[in-house]
């Protein structure tokens, strides 16, 4: 009978399905205090004392094998000393990103089971599997300086089944590594193709093992020659830009090929915006706002984006990062050569010089041709803002917060009744402190808000995606 009938869970929950271990289960609730904390004081007050709980959770939920909640814990005690030591890398949305994973991964952790616990577990090392021959056609060279202090050059390859492969060198560094590595041999076999030059030719390698990432490996049994490259007007690699960009992005929203979109633009000028000047592209009729994939000054990023908006109604074959926004945006990386067919520029190692460009010419765009009108977005602002203000300032920025009945009615007169909801919640949870009988503030409790932000946080990911993915023309 219908009252005696079983829980969901319990009915499609296999009985030998594997579920996390209660030492699993111990560890998770541990990281969930400790990032909890944080949340309760904000990056603010998450001094040392905070950064350390949480780093000895992320030690017993190592041992324990949940190697993902323990590496993003620690990203996330990274982005808290660089919030609190100033550091001009430090980016807020960064810090709450990291957070977010944090606690939706041991949120979740101790009910999943099957394939989801094992992704929610992670690997301590990355696992490389044998795939045989493989042919290879460079694709860019890109150039990697991260917050952490590694940098160095990571080659992009493609095989003629439009799978993408790297070839790294990231080591311990500063920008001098960067551009030094992309000219160093490469670490596969006897090559000595250096990562810049693998960007534009080939490679025919034997014996290869391959992470489930497309990171190659370099063990004693791989061999690799030199090959023939392929243009990215020849094939195999022009195939990689037949699908559609609205396709390409959904894709990217979920981690396919790294988040790179491979487009064909035409660019029609440049877009001042708070952090600097970015390129705005036709692509298809959709306006791209194209931005430098990576804003350090050592590299040649920002200053080719400057060159490029020069020349509007320049026709580029372009690889890009997607960027989640509630526009068509990506961080460009590399371009097909404004003026020498068949020449390709990595835009973060090359540098574009006055006769490398066209020369200037009216531009007069397509009818049909995309502009950049100011877009009536959602205000899913509001609800983001205070995300992201709880990550700051804690539990006490919310509570005083005099402005959420009106946001909540202005989300909700949107059709965001679930956003308003939400922020109603978040507010609520950052107010209820209960008093003893003597009128004392009880102690917070810090898991309810927490959970809270946590939905908030997760709602407002979900809806930046469904509105980016609309934005490039998918159906949503």
């Amino acid at each position: 009978t219908p009252d005696h009938a079983e829980p969901a869970s319990a009915r499609h929950v296999a009985p030998d399905e594997p579920r996390a271990t209660p030492g699993q289960r111990a560890a998770a609730e541990a990281v969930l205090r400790a990032a909890a904390a944080v949340l309760e004081t904000g990056a603010d007050g998450a001094g040392g004392v905070a950064q350390a709980e949480v780093l000895r959770a992320a030690h017993a939920a190592r041992l324990d094998g949940l190697h993902r909640a323990a590496a993003t814990a620690v990203a996330a005690v990274n982005g808290l000393r660089a919030a609190r030591a100033a550091d001009p890398a430090y980016r807020l949305a960064d810090l709450a990103g990291r957070l977010r994973e944090l606690l939706a991964t041991v949120h979740r952790l101790p009910s999943a089971t099957g394939a989801e616990l094992t992704a929610l577990r992670g690997t301590a090392r990355r696992a490389y599997a044998p795939e045989g021959s493989l042919r290879l056609h460079g694709l860019f060279c890109e150039p990697v300086v991260t917050a952490g202090g590694h940098a160095g050059a990571v080659a992009w390859t493609a095989d003629p089944e439009g799978r993408l492969h790297t070839v790294s060198d990231v080591a311990p560094g500063g920008p001098a590594r960067a551009t030094g590595a992309a000219d160093r041999a490469v670490r596969l076999g006897d090559t000595a193709l250096t990562h810049r030059r693998l960007a534009s030719e080939g490679l025919v390698v034997s014996g290869a093992t391959v992470s489930e990432d497309g990171r190659l490996g370099a063990g004693a049994g791989v061999r690799a020659v030199r090959a023939r490259g392929a243009g990215w007007h020849e094939d195999p690699l022009d195939r990689l830009w037949a699908e559609p960009a609205a396709d390409q992005a959904v894709r990217a929203l979920s981690g396919h090929r790294h988040g790179l979109l491979f487009l064909d633009l035409v660019i029609t000028g440049a877009v001042r915006e708070a952090a600097g000047d970015c390129l705005l592209a036709d692509c298809g009729g959709v306006a791209v706002r194209l931005t430098a994939a990576d804003d350090h000054p050592a590299l040649a990023y920002r200053e080719n984006i400057r060159s490029l908006a020069t020349c509007p109604g320049t026709p580029l074959r372009a690889i890009a990062r997607l960027i989640p926004a509630p526009h068509a945006r990506a961080g460009l990386l590399a371009v097909t050569h404004p003026t020498e067919p068949g020449a390709r520029l990595d835009l973060g190692l090359d540098r574009l010089q006055r006769a490398d460009l066209p020369p200037p010419a009216p531009h007069h765009p397509p009818g049909g041709a995309a502009s950049d009108p100011a877009v009536d977005q959602a205000p899913v602002h509001l609800l983001r803002r205070r995300v992201h203000q709880a990550v700051s300032g804690g539990r006490r920025m919310l509570a005083l917060d005099r402005d959420a009945a009106a946001d909540a009615r202005l989300l909700r007169r949107q059709g965001l009744a679930t956003a308003a909801d939400l922020l109603g919640t978040l507010h609520a949870a950052a107010a209820d402190r209960d008093r003893d009988t003597f009128g004392r503030l009880l102690p917070a409790d810090t898991a309810h808000f927490a959970r809270s932000w946590l939905a908030a946080a997760v709602y407002t990911e979900e809806l930046d995606r469904a509105l980016c993915a609309a934005a490039w023309g998918a159906a949503v």
